[in-house]
């Protein structure tokens, strides 16, 4: 039995020299047109509440469809569809939890709006005062946004590098630069209700994609979704195990406590991302905020129910040797699907690999631009707003712009310097980050009138410190073979996630830290200054 994680990258032509030219030519034309919608859709405004929150106008559908939106990255577009193409029942029921996410902030997005807060620096601050939580939520925002950037903009040159028909390295990492540039100039001029309508369209967009791809696989098999199933098991790389628990190397001989952790940092950590927090704090009303978000777990359903489907698709028409071969972690198969429904040569088949390949762009596109934007309104809106000298409008506007930017350039280099390292581990140590330092905090703060600073800094700091040394000495950096460090082994902590101990322990220690005797703030810098208070 050949393990999918363990074949090297190959080179692989998808889409055949006789249709990359026109495959070329129509994304470069789709992008051309979409920088040039973002410039129309560039506010003129300076207001910089405007900015971050489009004035809070958003109807509950549009904000619902865009919550959707948010939802829709490269990461899970790709990599969640060839994880199920390649390791079956492991990988399907991972994107379950996904959709589980959006329940969990469900239940805690009137809260969130009611609050009046758009940042975790805001909401960090609900029970305590100074500027110490508003700096743990800075620090906190950005150990969630660069980790996911650094994966997102590797998914996005990956994907672009198979569009041209190479696949090497060397050519991932220059596709990974060209679409890190043009993203960044695409978000250093965004605002969030421009970034809004990108989202909504994308998810009307994608779903058709999906639908018609999947549709076109199962004509292939007589229309039967039980054969597709059956050549999808007979294809893959371990037959006797696909719909089995197990497969993905990542959690087989972890036991159950494994896939606790696994479930727990999933469903937690992507329902308190810090772009969602923002799309929902942008709501209206508190009831607005509830209605676009079950407008989300709808179309969120309807888009993974879809990328189920298109994983088993793949699987059963490319096989799963093949999209293993290209990349081990599977982020090939949509494109790999795409292209072989169709036959070569035909128009019709062009034309598929083209819209495939323009989603993926709206995917990476509106996912890295959500990221930086909200990670750039922290540190201005709660870090460098509050210095001795307040910024003005302009001034916080100007340095949103020049945050966004710096975070895209950063992003693109530490991508590219890690690329031939397997840095999948990066995405569950941002979830679990999340899910340790933000969620403990949020319930704790809604619902606990006993909570207070000592609390908020103890659950920050200490529930960070917990996941950097459990991730660190997790089987994801050293002692297997889909380690950083394959050869090395440190792995004392036996899970794959962090989050079985460090979620129950930042609960615990925001619970300690809050029974220790109060003791008075430092007045913030803005304060002493005799600045205005900016909430």
């Amino acid at each position: 039995m050949t393990n999918p994680l363990l074949l090297s990258s190959g080179v692989l032509d998808p889409v055949g020299s006789a249709a990359r030219g026109p495959v070329i030519s129509a994304f470069l034309i789709f992008i051309g047109l979409c920088l040039l919608w973002v410039f129309t859709l560039a506010s003129p405004d300076e207001r910089p509440e405007r900015l971050y929150t489009a004035d809070r106008s958003l109807s509950p559908v549009f904000n619902g469809f865009a919550l959707a939106g948010e939802y829709i990255t490269v990461v899970t577009l790709f990599a969640a569809s060839g994880a199920i193409a390649l390791f079956g029942y492991d990988g399907l029921a991972s994107a379950v939890d996904s959709v589980i996410a959006l329940g969990v902030l469900l239940l805690l997005a009137r809260r969130i709006r009611a609050s009046g807060h758009y940042t975790l620096g805001g909401l960090f601050s609900l029970r305590a005062s100074g500027q110490g939580p508003r700096t743990a939520a800075a620090v906190v925002t950005l150990f969630i946004t660069v980790p996911l950037l650094i994966v997102q903009l590797r998914a996005a040159g990956i994907s672009a590098a198979l569009l041209i028909g190479m696949s090497s390295d060397t050519a991932q990492v220059a596709c990974t630069i060209l679409m890190g540039c043009l993203i960044a100039f695409f978000a250093a001029v965004a605002d969030l209700r421009g970034t809004s309508f990108v989202q909504v369209v994308k998810v009307p967009v994608t779903l058709v994609t999906l639908a018609v791809v999947v549709l076109l696989a199962l004509s292939k098999f007589s229309w039967s979704p039980g054969d597709l199933l059956s050549a999808a098991v007979e294809r893959s790389a371990a037959p006797d195990g696909y719909l089995s628990r197990g497969l993905w190397a990542h959690t087989a001989g972890l036991g159950p406590l494994n896939t606790i952790s696994d479930h727990l940092v999933v469903i937690l950590g992507m329902a308190m991302m810090p772009h969602l927090i923002l799309r929902v704090a942008a709501s209206r009303s508190g009831q607005s905020a509830r209605r676009s978000t079950s407008v989300a777990v709808g179309l969120t359903g309807a888009f993974y129910l879809l990328l189920i489907m298109t994983g088993f698709a793949a699987a059963a028409v490319v096989g799963g040797e093949t999209i293993g071969a290209v990349d081990a972690n599977g982020q090939a198969a949509p494109i790999l699907l795409a292209s072989g429904v169709l036959g070569h040569g035909s128009t019709a088949r062009v034309v598929l690999i083209t819209v495939v390949a323009c989603v993926a762009f709206l995917a990476v596109l509106t996912a890295v631009t959500s990221l930086t934007f909200s990670a750039a309104v922290s540190l201005t809106q709660d870090v460098l707003a509050r210095t001795r000298r307040p910024l003005t409008a302009v001034a916080k506007v100007r340095t949103l712009r020049a945050g966004v930017a710096v975070l895209c350039v950063g992003g693109v280099v530490l991508s590219t310097s890690v690329h031939r390292y397997p840095v999948e581990f990066l995405v569950t140590f941002s979830l679990g980050v999340a899910a340790t330092c933000v969620f403990p905090v949020l319930v704790c703060s809604f619902f606990w009138p006993g909570f207070n600073r000592g609390g908020v800094m103890w659950s920050v700091y200490g529930g960070l410190v917990l996941c950097t040394v459990l991730t660190f000495f997790s089987p994801t950096v050293s002692g297997t073979p889909y380690a950083l460090w394959p050869d090395l082994s440190f792995d004392w902590y036996p899970f794959h996630t962090p989050g079985l101990i460090s979620v129950p322990a930042a609960f615990l220690l925001g619970w300690l830290g809050s029974r220790r005797p109060a003791r008075a703030p430092r007045p913030s810098r803005q304060a002493v200054a005799g600045g205005r208070k900016v909430v």
